[in-house]
């Protein structure tokens, strides 16, 4: 009995030590979540193909909201660009949505910032409404099971050394 209560201390002690360790590892402006289920996200992008959160397990998601008459998130758009060359696309996916805004519109911005970019289109914001970013940009890190993990309010430079080597270690 006393070695068991011994041996569950010590890994609690492990564990709250890896957590202490990785929120000090954290860059700035990243929150780390519950864990709790992802919300659904069925969406399509600008050319009519549908996408379902749902289908995507077994990697990780970097589910960004965005719009192009946000600041922030005109500023941090090509950052988001540049890490499609940095991150492997069989471990993390990086899903953009777009929220309450035309076609023509988002066509027109990425055009200019980050034309390698594909966002869903979320034309009456109701995706949107249902994951509640608190604000935009946000970005909600996805793990393989669908979990939330890891949320960013406001822009960041993505492309940067401390948020390219986070999510490099997210993926590992």
């Amino acid at each position: 009995m006393q070695r068991k209560l011994r041996q569950l201390f010590v890994g609690l002690v492990l564990l709250l030590s890896a957590s202490s360790l990785m929120a000090e590892m954290l860059p700035k402006g990243i929150i780390i979540l519950d864990g709790k289920a992802a919300p659904a996200l069925k969406l399509k992008n600008m050319d009519g193909e549908s996408f379902d959160l749902s289908t995507r397990r077994g990697k990780w998601l970097f589910v960004h909201f965005w719009a192009t008459w946000c600041g922030p998130c005109r500023r941090e758009m090509p950052t988001i660009q540049n890490i499609l060359a940095k991150l492997d696309p069989q471990k993390m996916e990086i899903v953009l949505v777009n929220t309450a805004e035309s076609e023509d519109m988002v066509f027109t911005f990425l055009a200019s910032v980050a034309p390698d970019l594909e966002p869903l289109m979320d034309i009456d914001g109701q995706a949107t409404e249902l994951w509640q970013p608190r604000g935009l940009p946000a970005t909600f890190l996805i793990d393989p099971q669908g979990r939330q993990r890891y949320l960013a309010l406001g822009g960041r430079p993505w492309d940067k050394g401390e948020y390219v080597k986070f999510l490099q270690a997210v993926v590992q």
